[in-house]
């Protein structure tokens, strides 16, 4: 019996779309897919999830409460956020597809629709990701707390702030970017410390129990900052 194998552009995904049904059969395709998915039952929530948390791509639905897809899309680009973003809607008029896009929106999908054509258009966006969309980060929630890269703060769970170095920066900022997967010493070498000074495995090891005493409500039992003997550290929300 052969294995199933996993799924090379699997990512984490906002999936915004106001009817329940809907979304749970969408999020239910999604994660057997391999990806995992952030849900959000209107534009605000979704714009809050892009502002605050790192995704490989967002499904928005256009018609939503509180927020439409389009202004959800256009407030996200205006503030930077780069996110791929593949519209859902039931307005399928060649007009409506170029506002989406022209608002700075990757694909466009009418309804009714199949499935396995979403499947492969979100795979489309995932395999056009830089390699480095990790840089671009400006801020994240980690549990209870939170990191604005911009000023360089770290909110505790606790609530208190700290200033972080660059080089912790830097480091959240990769762990983060990529986020699930397990990063290498070898990566955290070239991209945080250029190899202009090598750390030894304990300073790396220094830096991550930070991380822990700052975002994890039990340090010994992380459930974020992960390390995977051997091999390097992972990340997960």
């Amino acid at each position: 019996m052969s294995k199933v194998q996993p799924n090379p552009n699997s990512a984490r995904l906002l999936l915004a779309e106001d009817t329940p049904s809907l979304r749970q059969m969408l999020a239910l395709n999604l994660k057997s897919e391999g990806h995992k998915v952030v849900e959000a039952s209107n534009g605000l929530e979704a714009l809050e999830a892009l502002r605050s948390q790192r995704f490989g791509a967002a499904i928005l639905d256009v018609m939503m409460p509180e927020m439409d897809g389009f202004s959800v899309c256009r407030t996200a680009r205006l503030e930077g956020i780069e996110t791929p973003i593949l519209f859902l809607t039931a307005r399928n008029e060649g007009v409506d597809r170029v506002e989406g896009l022209r608002l700075g929106a990757n694909d466009y999908l009418g309804k009714p629709f199949m499935v396995e054509e979403l499947l492969l258009r979100l795979d489309r966006l995932l395999e056009q990701r830089p390699s480095d969309a990790w840089t671009q980060l400006e801020r994240s929630d980690i549990g209870k707390g939170k990191v604005d890269f911009v000023a360089f703060e770290a909110t505790s769970c606790q609530g208190t702030v700290r200033k972080l170095s660059k080089r912790e920066g830097m480091l959240l900022k990769l762990l983060i970017g990529r986020e699930g997967q397990v990063v290498s010493r070898e990566d955290i070498l070239q991209l945080v410390w250029g190899y202009d000074v090598l750390p030894s495995t304990r300073t790396i090891d220094n830096f991550i129990l930070a991380f822990r005493k700052t975002f994890e409500d039990d340090p010994k039992s992380p459930r974020h900052f992960h390390s995977v003997r051997g091999v390097g550290y992972k990340f997960t929300y």
